[in-house]
Parts: C-alpha cells; sequence; structure tokens
C-alpha cells in the first residue's frame, strides 16, 4: 500500500483529501504544520507528500527544505497560492508538481500516482531500488534501511532485488528460480524457502520493513514496497 503525508493547516481540506485518498486504496497521514509533518516521517515514511504553502510558523517552502535533508520522496504542493514566482520557488526547492486549490480529488490521486511511479522508475535507472524506509544500491551491492545497513548474503540479497524489481507481483517459486538460477527443478524450492525466511527475519528487525516480502502460500512470494 502506498502511503501519502498530507500536510495543511486547514482541518476541513486534510478530512476531506484524506478519505478520498483512503476510498483510492492509499494509507493516508495527516499533518496541521510543518515541525509535525517532519516529526512524522520517520515513523510513517510516506512514498508522497502532499504540502500547502501557507502555514503558520514553518512555510511549505521552508518545510519542503528540510524534509529533503531525510527524504527524496515526491513532494506536491497543494496551494492556494496562485502566483507565477510562487511556482517557480515551488518548483526550485525540489516539489515535483504545484497544483492550485480548489483541485479535483481524481486529478490529485491521479497525480500522486504518476509521480510514485515516475520516481520509482528514476531511482531503478540510476542505480537505486527505493522503497522508504528500505534503499537498495544496485551498483555497489548494499542494502540501507534509513541509513543503517543490512547486513546480506549474496543469495538472501539477489532474493531481495528479485522480488523488489517486480514490486507487489506475486512471483512464483519457478519464477525466482528462472531468474536466480536460470531454471528451476523441484528441489530449488526448498532453497528459496530457507533464503527468504533468513532474508525476513534480518528484515523484521528494522522498524517499517517488517512486512515487505509477503508469503503467498503454495506459490512464492510478494514485495510489498
Amino acid at each position: 500500500m502506498d502511503r501519502i503525508l498530507l500536510v495543511d493547516d486547514d482541518k476541513e481540506v486534510l478530512h476531506v483529501n484524506s478519505e478520498f485518498l483512503k476510498g483510492k486504496g492509499y494509507g493516508v497521514e495527516t499533518a496541521t504544520s510543518g515541525q509535525e509533518a517532519l516529526n512524522k516521517i520517520s515513523s510513517f515514511m510516506p512514498h508522497c507528500i502532499v504540502l500547502d504553502v501557507m502555514m503558520p510558523g514553518m512555510d511549505g517552502f521552508e518545510t519542503i527544505q528540510q524534509l529533503r535533508k531525510i527524504t527524496q520522496v515526491p513532494v506536491l504542493f497543494l496551494t492556494g497560492r496562485t502566483e507565477e514566482a510562487d511556482r517557480i520557488q515551488g518548483l526550485l526547492t525540489g516539489a515535483v508538481d504545484y497544483i492550485l486549490k480548489p483541485c479535483s480529488l481524481e486529478e490529485l490521486s491521479l497525480r500522486i500516482q504518476i509521480h510514485i511511479s515516475r520516481y520509482r522508475g528514476v531511482t531503478g535507472q540510476t542505480g537505486i531500488l527505493e522503497f522508504p524506509p528500505l534503499r537498495i544500491e544496485l551498483l555497489n551491492h548494499r542494502v540501507f534501511c534509513r541509513e543503517e545497513e543490512l547486513l546480506l548474503s549474496n543469495k538472501e540479497y539477489e532474493l531481495l532485488v528479485c522480488l523488489a524489481k517486480n514490486n507487489r507481483k506475486v512471483m512464483t517459486f519457478e519464477q525466482i528460480g528462472q531468474e536466480l538460477l536460470g531454471g528451476y527443478i523441484d528441489a530449488d524450492r526448498r532453497n528459496i524457502m530457507m533464503n527468504a525466511s533468513r532474508l525476513r527475519k534480518k528484515m523484521e528487525g528494522y522498524v517499517g520493513l517488517e512486512n515487505m516480502i509477503e508469503t503467498v502460500w503454495g506459490k512464492g512470494y510478494c514485495f510489498k514496497g
């Protein structure tokens, strides 16, 4: 389930947008200030952030500068600030989109979906698979939860990459065997299950990674990034 963090000091807007996005299948958390959003990042770990500009205390432009120090997930501005200078500033500070209020909720949902998909594609092309808080660096074969490295065996790493590259797809034992071993026989199933069990136990030691690999009984596994 993709997770969205909505940040706006207007509680009515938060409620309406939150309920709509939940109905679209997103996990949603809300914050009414920039500081509250920063406080929730590490525990909620969103895949996308929708941010207002005009907020008391730390405004949206200041907030995104702080967010960029701890996460690179897509940030969309949703705001009533219509001046061209504001739009330019929003994009220059690192936002991927600048949406004016009022906005169609269907359009908002679509833009969120597009930017999450685009972000995952870009990170994959640059040698990084990122599913916050998990980051897989393909070029040097290293895996991190936030900034802490997971120590995986070669087989555990290869299995994780195989599943992550097929995010949200059920990978059967046969498909995993074909991808990792170049072929599959019944005896390979036990080895795949053993490596999956070891990998999951290691991931369970990190907050946010506990349920990323789901067992599909009798078939194989599904990565839920």
